[in-house]
């Protein structure tokens, strides 16, 4: 995959990862190490909750999708360094489900006052094998401009 500059992304690019399955185990040892709430620990403890079931926390969906985003999405030549992000959860992460991320570019702009570098805004969802979306995010990212060779 080749590695992006700033002046290599235009508005309107979408990307496109490869694909995750969630394992149970994998919900579970995240929420013990990281969100230990019951209905992310125990199927019995999450059956009459909100979620109506086990579920994966957001953050460990938002995990998922930095680590796909990172290994086949959008590949920026120093890092994916993020200036602020939005984020939703509109339906529960579930064991069994196989995540995939999409990612549009929205918005290049280089920076006023330090021409080396500038913002790139990007919308992506995460969604499973059935279409349903898990994560929707809107971010800036931090990308620099191509060193000049000298």
């Amino acid at each position: 995959m080749n590695k992006l500059w700033l002046d290599d992304i235009k508005v309107g690019a979408r990307f496109e990862t490869e694909k995750y399955e969630v394992s149970h185990e994998d919900i579970v040892n995240f929420a013990r190490q990281f969100d230990p709430q019951p209905f992310h620990l125990s199927d019995q403890a999450a059956a009459d909750t909100f979620f109506e079931g086990l579920a994966a926390s957001g953050w460990h969906t938002a995990a998922i999708t930095m680590r796909l985003l990172v290994t086949s999405g959008i590949s920026i030549a120093t890092g994916i360094i993020g200036a602020s992000v939005e984020v939703a959860w509109p339906s529960p992460t579930r064991a069994g489900d196989v995540l995939h991320v999409e990612l549009t570019v929205e918005n290049v702009k280089v920076s006023a006052t330090q021409p080396d570098r500038g913002f790139v805004t990007v919308t992506y969802n995460t969604t499973n094998q059935e279409g349903k979306t898990r994560q929707r995010t809107t971010a800036n990212l931090l990308v620099f401009k191509k060193p000049e060779l000298t």
